[in-house]
């Protein structure tokens, strides 16, 4: 067993070392993206399935409560928590509608929708960042593997090039751990 778990760590370290630093550069222009729709009174959806959507959770839940300061409310919203309006628009429209519809509701201009998806294909993800860009709002996707078809169709996609779906879901966590850092550093710098 003990060999099994340094595998694990040895190719957590691995991954981190070679998908990470090259998208700082993405990941800084990201944050600051936030940053000016949440400057502007905007907000960011977020969505995802599996575990993307507790990422996607834990990313609004960061945001609205707190990261590392104690500070404002920041607006996000993730699509993945209501059951209602998730089960209703599964069995009425069907479940490659579950995000799109929330995106068509609730997203206005300037808002920041961020679709997490290890494959880079999730059709429902894909539907609502469609739908994000029809209504001006800035695209990004945490991505995996190749980025799949999501990659090509975002303002910003953050793509973990590997694929082994733990360690892409790992990077997700970080970069997300990462993004609120950096907005809370600049939308905050003397709390």
């Amino acid at each position: 067993m003990q060999g099994k778990i340094s595998q694990h760590i040895n190719s957590h370290i691995e991954v981190f070392q070679q998908v990470v630093p090259p998208m700082a550069a993405d990941v800084e222009r990201c944050a600051r993206r936030m940053c000016q729709a949440l400057r502007q009174g905007n907000k960011i959806l977020v969505m995802g399935n599996g575990g993307s959507a507790a990422d996607a959770q834990h990313f609004a839940a960061e945001l609205v409560g707190r990261f590392l300061k104690n500070r404002a409310a920041l607006a996000a919203i993730a699509l993945t928590t209501d059951t209602s309006i998730l089960t209703a628009v599964a069995n009425d429209f069907g479940y490659e509608q579950v995000f799109s519809r929330q995106v068509e509701a609730l997203a206005q201009p300037g808002d920041v929708v961020v679709g997490i998806s290890t494959s880079g294909n999730s059709a429902n993800v894909l539907r609502a960042l469609n739908m994000a860009a029809d209504k001006e709002c800035t695209t990004v996707g945490l991505l995996g593997r190749d980025g799949g078809e999501i990659a090509s169709q975002v303002d910003l996609a953050l793509t973990v090039a590997v694929n082994d779906t733990p360690r892409i879901q790992e990077v997700h966590l970080t970069l997300i751990h990462i993004l609120c850092d950096l907005i809370e550093s600049e939308l905050f710098a003397d709390a």
